[in-house]
């Protein structure tokens, strides 16, 4: 029964790889035509069908033989109606299992009507989501080291899924396209075995940290696993050394290369879901017992302290993650400027630089720590990603970075990376979000829905909830704040009058929102702070006011910065287009062509002379 499991597992493993190596090649690796995919790209949609449909079958097989593994019970039972609809309906674990089953059902529905890169880009980050949905209740979620466990492992599937499938994709692809996708596709290869390595060893750490786990055949796997990821990493430095020698390059070998490495990759992924089927080593019990491990994943921390806040640090991997790509790409568009000879303004970098840490110290540093254990905390936390946070990221100009750095079409008709991110900024979608009415609904409208009804509580309650809610302060203050004083493209023109108005009613608007939660005299965490039970925090009635309260002012601080940043945008705007109107008159008089504006003094200066004539 587990090795049938372990099988099914392995099937939903390479067939996601697959369809997320071919969506990658479709999408980024070959060619396109203005945004349409070329007939290199249509003749993979067939492969792209035929794996996502492996990705369903392992999928169902591997619900059921879960189900089957967690009641002790033989397959009869597992495949009963009821029982299976009651795991796939009221067990998290079996939701989130059904949610990939559904994506890879949705992307097998997909795969012959895609018409465009943009739709493949599309289909590829919801492929991405489906596939790690299941890792948030994985073995790795009912250990200690929580946010280090399943992040981690989401980034390590994420960057194999892209290495292997990618290898996959380049392998069954035709010999004449070969070529042109394996030198894009080497440079995110390296990426991927970086973040492969990277997250495979924290993982390993976090699970292996005692002695005795290393006797065990779990231990035993992961080191031929890891055996096996060296040769691949040996294979991949191969690539880039003939890739590095274009003149010569021996394309018949290189395919037998590639195919080697897929076969490798396959073992590799063979230990994976082994791996992911098997109970990771079990610690040594504690000797008492904390129940905030069995809630948030996290032992209670002392009562805070200014130099605990300021120095604690609890690894969230996947944000950790998430920063240091973001990093790494901005890092490496400033380089990509500077050896053109090009300069960046320093303080861009150094207001992308502050945002970033401001987001780590939230969610990894003493501040996201202690905001698992107290509202007051978490509301500091929510006010640093959702209104800190994203000033310094916005006002660090990303989007104008990657536009000036991001390649072009490698001939004169692909739209490329680039113009696939212009044709994303320019889309319906992008301008229905830049609307300001939008912007401030999702900046303060999403307070009240999430506060005031059972969300909030529902999110604390899980890894995955938290996330959302940390990402989703950080993007809904990246939009409001890039509509109001962002310095980033933007698809539609506000006027400053309109981004005052939209300061002052978000200063209300917050403001109410403190005061009705200052005001309120039931908790809204649906008891999660008193299952933690906290030894010092005993008021959580007090603690959530304070909350409200700390919400108001550090809230209206950053709005009030933003409303003192347009106004003198619209001076700065204001003094530009009068400049702008001086040297038009003075490039039209040295023409011998006086402008509007002179033409309509003159006139009005004959009127003065006419009425004074006049008895």
């Amino acid at each position: 029964m587990i090795a049938l499991g372990t099988l099914f597992k392995y099937l939903s493993l390479i067939g996601s790889f697959a369809t997320i190596g071919l969506l990658l090649a479709i999408g980024f690796l070959l060619l396109d035509v203005d945004g349409k995919l070329s007939t290199s790209s249509q003749r993979l949609k067939r492969l792209l069908w035929s794996s996502a449909l492996l990705w369903v079958v392992g999928s169902v097989g591997t619900i059921i033989f879960t189900l089957s593994s967690i009641l002790g019970q033989s397959l009869s039972v597992a495949l009963d109606p009821t029982v299976l609809r009651s795991f796939v309906t009221q067990i998290t674990l079996g939701q989130y299992l059904l949610f990939e089953t559904f994506v890879a059902l949705s992307v097998t529905a997909l795969a012959f009507r895609i018409r465009s890169t943009l739709t493949a880009a599309l289909l590829l980050i919801i492929s991405l989501i489906g596939l790690v949905a299941p890792v948030f209740q994985s073995h790795a979620a009912s250990s200690g080291s929580h946010g280090l466990a399943i992040g981690s492992l989401v980034i390590h599937v994420v960057a194999l899924s892209a290495w292997v499938g990618g290898v996959i994709a380049i392998a069954v692809m035709d010999s004449g396209d070969r070529p042109l996708a394996v030198a894009r596709f080497s440079e995110l290869a390296l990426w991927s075995v970086i973040a492969v390595v990277a997250s495979g060893s924290l993982n390993a750490w976090a699970r292996l940290d005692f002695k005795s786990a290393w006797s065990t055949a779990y231990a035993y796997v992961v080191i031929i696993k890891v055996i096996l990821t060296l040769i691949l990493i040996t294979i991949g430095y191969k690539h880039r050394r003939n890739l590095a020698q274009k003149d010569s390059i021996d394309w018949l070998g290189f395919g037998r290369l590639i195919f080697a490495e897929a076969l490798i990759m396959v073992s590799t992924v063979a230990m994976g879901a082994w791996l992911s089927s098997n109970q990771a080593p079990i610690r040594p019990t504690r000797e008492k017992f904390d129940p905030a491990i069995a809630v948030a994943g996290i032992s209670t921390p002392p009562p805070p302290t200014w130099s605990r806040i300021f120095f604690s640090y609890e690894p969230d991997a996947l944000m950790i993650g998430l920063l240091i790509t973001a990093v790494a790409l901005y890092i490496k568009g400033v380089l990509v400027l500077t050896r053109r000879g090009d300069k960046w303004p320093i303080g861009r970098t150094a207001a992308f630089a502050l945002g970033i840490a401001a987001i780590d110290f939230a969610t990894s540093g003493g501040l996201g720590l202690y905001a698992h254990f107290a509202f007051s905390y978490h509301m500091v936390a929510h006010m640093v990603l959702g209104m800190i946070a994203p000033i310094g990221i916005v006002l660090g100009a990303p989007i104008t970075l990657a536009l000036r750095t991001l390649p072009q079409g490698r001939n004169s008709s692909e739209r490329g990376i680039r113009g696939t991110l212009l044709a994303a900024l320019h889309s319906k979608l992008a301008v229905f979000y830049t609307n300001p009415i939008v912007a401030l609904a999702f900046f303060d409208g999403s307070l009240f829905v999430l506060y005031f009804t059972g969300l909030f509580g529902g999110m604390m309650q899980s890894h995955v909830g938290h996330l959302f809610m940390s990402i989703h302060f950080i993007l809904a203050g990246l939009l409001f704040f890039h509509v109001i004083i962002g310095v980033d493209p933007n698809p539609r023109r506000i006027p400053h009058l309109v981004r005052i108005v939209i300061v002052f009613a978000a200063m209300s608007i917050h403001a109410f929102f403190s005061v009705a939660l200052m005001s309120s005299t039931t908790l809204i965490d649906q008891g999660y702070f008193a299952s933690l039970k906290t030894p010092w925090l005993t008021d959580l009635l007090a603690d959530q006011q304070l909350g409200g309260s700390i919400g108001w002012a550090m809230g209206e601080i950053p709005i009030i910065l933003a409303l003192v940043a347009t106004f003198i945008s619209w001076v700065k705007d204001d003094s530009r287009e009068a400049k702008r109107i001086d040297r038009n008159s003075l490039r039209q008089a040295a023409m011998g062509q006086p402008d509007d504006l002179a033409e309509y003094n003159q006139y009005l200066q004959e009127l003065a002379a006419r009425d004074r004539k006049e008895p």
